[in-house]
């Protein structure tokens, strides 16, 4: 089974929604969540915000921010997740900005990429990856990377809630 397709399975039984806040992957994550059958059941939407004014004025990432550090970085990857989430209405919200070449952009080399997941109740993370290839690649494991990075939180969250549902046993 795909990664897509498990967190669209995991989504559904567990009754959530996700949205998908994107820059650099340019769509592609959000394709391959649609591609999954059923998907509707957990996806909400999607935001492909390319450029930066998007990102602050349709996500709501911190202009100051944006001004200072520029698009990739984690704090902008963390912010768009969680913009995306309120914005779309979800239960999780996950974002991936960076460069996939074949320049670097605001001082970041080729290959750097943040993804990040904002869920309920401050459950989130940001992962910082240096990727290799050419931009096909670099984008194609920024996907991998994000849902990846999706699942490792809906299962810890799931181990949470059952931790509690059993008494900490």
């Amino acid at each position: 089974m795909s990664a897509a397709a498990r967190v669209v399975e995991t989504l559904v039984v567990r009754g959530a929604t996700l949205a998908v806040a994107e820059s650099l992957t340019g769509g592609l994550v959000a394709a391959e969540l649609t591609g999954v059958p059923g998907a509707s059941r957990a996806f909400r939407g999607a935001v492909t915000a390319y450029a930066t004014d998007l990102k602050r004025d349709v996500l709501g990432v911190d202009g100051a921010l944006l001004a200072e550090r520029g698009a990739v970085d984690s704090e902008v990857a963390r912010q768009m997740a969680a913009g995306v989430r309120r914005v779309l209405g979800a239960d999780w919200g996950v974002a991936t900005t960076g460069v996939a070449g074949p320049e670097p952009q605001d001082g970041r080399p080729v290959g750097t990429v943040y993804v990040a997941v904002a869920g309920p109740e401050g459950v989130g993370k940001v992962a910082a990856l240096r990727l290799n290839g050419d931009r096909a690649d670099i984008r194609k494991e920024s996907v991998r990377s994000v849902l990846g990075l999706l699942l490792g939180e809906l299962s810890g969250n799931a181990r949470t809630q059952d931790t509690e549902e059993n008494g900490g046993i």
